[in-house]
């Protein structure tokens, strides 16, 4: 027999071939490279040099100088004592975005502002022991505070009074004193002021700010202040052209800038935010940020370019490729993402000098240690600030990734992922498919395996060796996966097809196929189900199964193929459960119940699905469960059904198409089924019922539906059950909505009548059924009649075969409107033809004359709905509506 080509090895390599280039993108492959990324990280052994040294907010610092964060003159006297040391950049990661103000600092302004309105400045005839005292009481008060307030012109003031009043000199004296006392306590509590005066001696200190990285859609709430705009890198050359270079880099939604006491006196200030990789982990270093087309540098790149003397001007954005800083070449991605070294550390030794702040702050280590040196001052202490995991840590401060980042631009020490990576990815898939499809069928497993090891560990070692040698990344991860699972895919293909076919067949065990067999049924495919647990040795283990199985065929109304099942069940144990009993009941439903295309079936046109008798199963319909009969409808029953998964309460609505078609005819008309259910489905509107699902089983086509409340309006056509005009009038101009949002979207209903509406007195609404059923049943060579019933409501053009659009359901409401007005239809005949016949040729009765009490406007809206030429009747159901709406308004008020 000819091998079929989809089971030879060179079309399976092929499809392993297209499936692991379609998932090359994917999360899972991304992360393998991200991997060995991390592992060349983890095994370099690159030295960051002695440039970068960190001085870290510790724990022990922490504990020595009080809790966090600390008071902004601690930082001026570190900033102050660094400067001693002359390094050649101070680098802080601490933010300082708003203002910091000691809680003393309002009573000191507060009392200098009292005294300065005090009796000793407005009152002048006021004696020495009055100033004594008035002294004496603003010492006491200032001795319950953390006091300090300036006093400013108070001296002059009190020298003015003291000319005025020729007061001794001993009260000025007094006032002099208290003056100082204020002044000098402003000074001591005013700690933005230190830090700025700190900032500005030192001349080379840079701060870190956050960004929000977003889309940016418009203008930004505010500009960036001056002090951050002296950074921005304003030389770009464009590599990517203009189109994509707007995107480059990265853009940003918001900016928090530190307040403008401390930003002013900084060297530089540049962006200090995490870009962190799907599963969180920090591999790259955002160099550039887009802030509404403002280019914003790192705080790293900023560090770096003062260490070598350079500003803003001195660096180039190379959009698309990377960043030229002086002589270094920084490459990066399109988003100017550098991927930095992360050192390891050595011999029990970190990669950069780290010192205590405060062994530093009490000189422990001289200042001169940082002679020449970048100097980093951030916070490493436990819940201070949010620790980053990396390649070479699974906790790294953020001043330690700081320093990393600042050390790989000066170093050159970053990977690269060049342009002629994707082609190597590509070559590299090539070559694995040609070796799987080609070579590997002709090795025996033994040499077979050695060769793929082979390829794999060169591919893989060829990656990492890029990756620490030469700095280039070029991701080889996912060909070697595929030619893993290739290998390992044609292998088990061999074995299962080939070598080892007989072994697997005897090797299949009870409990794989009991497994598979419940899955099988779980997912509906029930004779698969059968098929597995045939293979298992008939037990008391597998006759619950077994007969579980049987009760989902008897819900399917397979009959023959659920006694089968009991049949054999009885081989092993006639007497489990009731198994006599439902071999009895299966028999005997087997001739009544079989659907198909044979003759009278129980849930056909005439039967139901509803089982009688004890033990009798609720049927089910695809999904959905069969829980009673709610009438029967033109070719089938209408059930209530209930969706198990979402416990939904559904109307099912059957058509036993097998019997209403000739077979030559079922495939079309069940392609027009379910086109006609998916375009009524799509209807979406107060007054459309909705339609759910649609399917079919053994030639019975159903529809779910939404389960509606009330009942049809057959039962208001009669003269002596007429619903009152005003709910009428309200009806049909829902009814006239609802078809002029159907016409709308291109759906004729085709069958519109009294019993294709349904009316819920509790609402006081309509919803409109069967959409698209008389469209699907147009070509009924059998029972066309009964399905669409009594031509009475038809149109004209539609008795005629004519093209029929929206005007022909208007005029079939017409006459559902005299109808349940008047009790009488406008057309009658003793036959069909001649019903037509008048239909298409008399004119309808005057309203008037047969219910005279109606207002006029009844006459007007039947005589244009009723036209028999369509261009004169009303042309949309909006027009019909409106129509309606006033003549229920003329109703409203004649009746007032």
């Amino acid at each position: 027999m000819k091998k079929r080509f989809w089971s030879s090895d060179w079309f399976l390599g092929l499809v392993i071939l297209f499936a692991f280039l379609a998932g090359s993108r994917a999360e899972f492959m991304h992360a393998m490279e991200r991997s060995a990324y991390d592992f060349a990280m983890r095994s370099n052994d690159r030295s960051p040099g002695d440039k970068v040294a960190v001085i870290a907010i510790d724990d022990q610092s922490i504990a020595n100088i009080g809790r966090w964060p600390w008071s902004r003159e601690i930082h001026a006297e570190m900033i102050k004592l660094l400067s001693e040391g002359k390094p050649k950049v101070i680098g802080h990661t601490v933010f300082f975005l708003e203002p910091q103000q000691d809680a003393g600092l309002p009573f000191i302004r507060e009392l200098s502002a009292a005294f300065q309105q005090s009796a000793l400045l407005t009152q002048l005839p006021l004696d020495v022991d009055g100033l004594r005292g008035l002294v004496e009481e603003v010492r006491g008060q200032l001795q319950t505070l953390p006091a300090n307030a300036p006093a400013r012109d108070l001296l002059t003031r009190l020298a003015g009074f003291y000319d005025q009043s020729a007061l001794p000199q001993k009260a000025l004296d007094e006032a002099f004193r208290f003056s100082q006392l204020l002044t000098q306590a402003e000074d001591a509590l005013n700690t933005d002021k230190k830090l700025a005066e700190s900032l500005r001696a030192a001349g080379n200190v840079v701060l870190g700010m956050p960004y929000v990285l977003g889309e940016a859609v418009g203008k930004p709430d505010n500009a960036l202040p001056p002090y951050v705009q002296r950074d921005l890198l304003t030389r770009s050359v464009d590599r990517v052209g203009a189109a994509q270079a707007e995107q480059l880099p990265l853009s940003t939604v918001a900016a928090i800038p530190p307040i403008a006491e401390l930003g002013e006196p900084a060297t530089a200030i540049g962006h200090l935010i995490d870009a962190l990789d799907v599963d969180g982990v920090k591999r790259n270093e955002l160099l550039a940020l887009n802030h509404y087309g403002q280019y914003i540098p790192s705080e790293s790149l900023m560090i770096a370019a003062r260490s070598l003397n350079l500003g803003p001007g001195d660096i180039e954005l190379r959009l698309g490729e990377g960043i030229a800083l002086g002589k270094l070449n920084i490459g990066t991605d399109a988003n100017l993402r550098m991927f930095p070294y992360f050192y390891r550390d050595r011999d029990g030794k970190p990669a950069f000098s780290v010192d205590s702040f405060y062994d530093v702050l009490k000189g422990k280590i001289p200042a001169g240690k940082y002679k020449d040196k970048i100097v980093l001052i951030g916070a490493t202490a436990a819940g201070v600030g949010t620790q980053s995991v990396t390649p070479v840590a699974a906790s790294m401060a953020p001043v330690l990734v700081l320093a990393h980042s600042v050390a790989s631009i000066l170093n050159e020490h970053f990977l690269l992922k060049p342009e002629w990576g994707a082609f190597a990815k590509l070559g590299m898939f090539a070559a694995f498919a040609l070796y799987l499809t080609l070579l590997l069928p002709r090795l025996a497993a033994g040499p077979a395996a050695g060769v793929t090891v082979g390829l794999a560990a060169l591919a893989l070692g060829g990656e990492i060796f890029l990756l620490m040698g030469q700095s280039l990344w070029v991701e080889l991860v996912a060909p070697t996966v595929m030619l893993l699972a290739g290998h390992a895919l044609l292998t088990t293909k061999r074995f299962f097809l080939t070598e080892k076919g007989k072994e697997k067949a005897d090797a299949e065990s009870a409990e794989t196929n009991r497994m598979l067999g419940l899955a099988f049924q779980g997912q509906g495919q029930l004779d698969m189900a059968f098929e597995k647990f045939r293979k298992c040795p008939l037990d008391d283990s597998i006759m619950d199964p077994l007969y579980n199985l049987a009760l989902d065929y008897e819900r399917k109304r397979q009959f023959n193929k659920a006694g089968a099942i009991y049949q054999y069940m009885a081989e092993h144990n006639p007497n489990f459960r009731d198994l006599q009993k439902r071999i009895s009941r299966s028999q005997q439903m087997e001739e009544t119940v079989m659907l198909g295309s044979g003759g009278g079936t129980n849930a056909g046109l005439g039967g139901t699905m509803m089982l009688e008798g004890d033990g009798a199963t609720k049927p089910m319909l695809g999904r959905y469960q069969v829980e009673k009969e709610l009438g029967k409808g033109a070719m089938g029953m209408v059930y209530l059904g209930r969706d198990p998964k979402i416990n939904r309460v559904v109307a099912i609505k059957t058509m036993a198409l097998s019997q209403e078609f000739e077979p030559d005819e079922l495939v079309e008309v069940k392609e027009r089924f379910f086109r006609e259910a998916e375009t009524a489905g799509r209807l979406n509107h107060p007054h459309i019922v909705t339609i759910y699902d649609a399917g079919d089983e053994h030639d019975l086509a159903y529809i779910a539906m939404e389960f509606l409340k009330g009942h049809d309006l057959a039962r208001y056509t009669k003269k002596d059950n007429l619903l009152p005009l005003p709910t009428l009038c309200k009806l049909m101009t829902q009814a006239a909505e609802a078809l002029d949002y159907a016409h709308g979207n291109g759906i004729v209903h085709r069958d519109i009548k009294p019993a294709n509406l349904m009316y819920d007195p509790d609402s006081d609404a309509i919803k409109i059924t069967d959409f698209g059923i008389a469209r699907i049943t147009d070509s009924s060579k059998t029972k066309t009649g009964a399905v669409l019933g009594t031509p009475s409501y038809m149109s004209p053009e539609q008795l005629s075969g004519k093209r029929v659009d929206g005007r022909s359901d208007l005029f079939s409401l017409g006459v559902m409107f005299f109808q349940l007005t008047t009790g009488e239809l406008p057309f009658g005949g003793d036959s069909l033809a001649t019903l037509m016949f008048k239909i298409a040729n008399e004119p309808h009765p005057d309203i008037l004359a047969v219910k005279p009490q109606l207002p006029p406007c009844f006459k007007n809206l039947v005589d244009r709905a009723l036209n028999k030429d369509a261009d004169q009747r009303y042309q949309t159901g909006a027009e019909l509506a409106n129509a309606l709406r006033q003549c229920g308004q003329a109703l409203e008020g004649a009746n007032e």
